[in-house]
């Protein structure tokens, strides 16, 4: 065999390699990615929690970058605390040494069975979870194959000249062996697939132990580059607190053991003469060393990070709350007041979607899309900031009318961002398949919407100004709207049905499009009336509990 012909076949293996370790993470992410982040997001609450979680969904993923950018995602949008999120990386990095664990032991005959099961799950109804755990056993049995062929590969590689001149030197120097495996990590994103290939090079006596030991802390520094380099935050240096804060403690894991890496390397030859079990037990040693060693330190810590990394504070951020003052909280009817001032800027947000809606809908404006829908992030983190104002609050010090006020403040809020929710998932899907099909309403058609866009910001302006005003005649007034709406429902309801009778295929799709923007349109409008006329026709005693006689 020439070298050509082996450094193919070595680097066909590693590719193979690399495509199991993302078979198996792509496949576990659909077949359980929300209810694994519906899990983390629950367990952010403590350190402990989040550590068990962090180390659990990695396990299931074989990647902590895929769970580092989970945790991410939640720290920047301030869903959870830092402590918490630190803690959850921490278990990441010790989640990813299971898998190794596993694979350090002779399970390569295992592999076509993963493989044949895999199949037979995979050719499963396409809808089922099945299927997507059939990918991910085929992915494993993909791993083992891998491993097998580069353990045999590697084998008459062993005293082959001018391997060992390179490797030898390389492995002089265990900076460069840190240096390179990082990049080798941060370029494939994994590092369980990079700390495999290590574990096949030290069983063949390809690179020496001390070596394989430092490639092993190369591949755990890699590991936390890929969510400083691609994770959120370029723009709000709080939101890299969390990234950069995994990358601090695993450079300075790291750079304790270069430290200690000779008298380390012999100790773990010693105890495990098998140097692809001595890879895997160090990789290990390091992540649990590591993490006991932050766990007490989390909250100083998370101390100095939110001083290195503090919020930034753009006056211009639409989303940025303007009247929550912190030392309002002290006297709740001042607080209750402010909130209120914050929740009437949902109601502006709303109406200016409704605006981009009708030049999305009406004038097939594709910017308008885009825009309308970045507004949403706008409502989702003032209906959040809100919420969090309010319930910090001591009910002890809340009269029964200031409970009552905070009720309709949570409530005009949640409604309102509700119905930005079915301006962006609906109306916004609506107009990206009115011009992808190239669909055109009727003249008629466009003025109805027009005219039922119209009615829509007035009801919002109505609910804002009822909302401050609480005016039983402006509440049964908006609630009127109702009525309104559902004969346009029932009206666009009667031109589709006719439009089919009369066999008219052409302006079919249209009015299923018009009708299905009606009813849009009609359930925003009853979040619009739940979320100010219903609380006073209710305090009035003129809500009846049910439409039926």
């Amino acid at each position: 065999m020439t070298f050509s012909v082996t450094l193919i076949d070595l680097a066909g293996y590693v590719a193979l390699l690399l495509w199991g370790t993302h078979m198996v993470r792509r496949a576990v992410e659909r077949a359980l990615g929300p209810r694994l982040r519906a899990v983390l997001g629950k367990a952010l609450r403590g350190r402990w929690q989040g550590f068990a979680a962090g180390l659990g969904i990695t396990a299931l993923l074989q990647s902590s970058t895929a769970t580092a950018l989970m945790v991410t995602g939640f720290a920047a949008g301030g869903l959870v605390d830092l402590v918490p999120a630190l803690a959850a990386m921490l278990g990441a990095n010790v989640g990813t040494t299971l898998i190794v664990q596993v694979m350090s032991f002779d399970v390569a005959a295992a592999a076509p069975s993963l493989v044949l099961a895999g199949v037979i799950l995979f050719r499963a109804d396409r809808a089922t979870t099945a299927h997507d755990l059939g990918r991910a056993f085929i992915g494993l049995g993909l791993i083992l194959f891998a491993l097998h062929q580069l353990v045999d590969l590697l084998r008459p590689l062993e005293d082959a000249p001018s391997l060992r001149m390179l490797l030898g030197a390389v492995a002089t120097e265990p900076v460069v062996d840190v240096i390179l495996a990082a990049a080798l990590t941060w370029a494939v994103h994994s590092s369980v697939a990079v700390v495999l290939i290590v574990m096949s090079l030290a069983v063949q006596g390809v690179v020496p132990p001390i070596a394989a030991f430092a490639l092993v802390l190369g591949a755990n520094l890699g590991s936390a580059l890929a969510p400083v380099v691609e994770g959120p935050g370029r723009s709000d240096p709080a939101a890299r607190r969390l990234p950069m804060g995994n990358l601090i403690n695993r450079a300075l894991g790291v750079a304790l053991g270069l430290a200690l890496i000779q008298p380390l390397g012999v100790l773990m030859v010693t105890l495990q003469p098998d140097n692809g079990r001595a890879v895997a037990d160090f990789h290990t040693l390091f992540n649990l060393v590591t993490a006991a060693v932050f766990m007490p330190l989390l909250t100083p810590f998370a101390a100095l990070l939110r001083r290195l990394y503090p919020e930034r504070i753009d006056p211009a951020d639409p989303a940025r709350p303007l009247y929550l003052e912190p030392a309002a909280r002290q006297t709740p009817i001042v607080a209750l007041g402010a909130a209120a001032r914050e929740a009437l800027r949902l109601a502006d947000t709303v109406e200016a979607m409704l605006a981009g809606a009708r030049e999305a809908l009406i004038a097939g404006n594709r910017r308008s899309i885009a825009e309308t829908q970045a507004m949403d992030d706008i409502l989702d983190r003032l209906n959040r900031e809100i919420k969090t104002y309010l319930t910090s609050l001591d009910p002890e010090d809340l009269t029964p009318d200031d409970l009552v006020r905070m009720e309709e403040v949570l409530t005009f809020a949640t409604n309102m961002e509700q119905a930005g929710d079915v301006v962006n998932r609906n109306l916004m899907d609506h107009a990206a398949k009115r011009l992808h099909r190239g669909l055109s309403f009727s003249k008629q058609g466009e003025q109805e919407l027009d005219a039922t866009l119209t009615r829509l910001v007035e009801n919002v302006r109505l609910a804002a100004s009822l909302f401050m005003t609480a005016d039983p005649r402006a509440a049964r007034l908006l609630a009127g709207e109702k009525a309104a709406f559902r004969a346009s429902e029932n009206l666009a309801t009667r031109t589709h049905f006719e439009h089919l009778r009369a066999g008219l295929v052409h302006l079919a799709d249209a009015s299923t499009l018009h009708l299905d923007l009606v009813r849009d349109l009609k359930l925003i409008n009853a979040h619009i009336v739940a979320a100010a006329a219903y609380p006073v026709l209710e305090r009035t005693g003129e809500l009846l509990d049910t439409r039926l006689a």
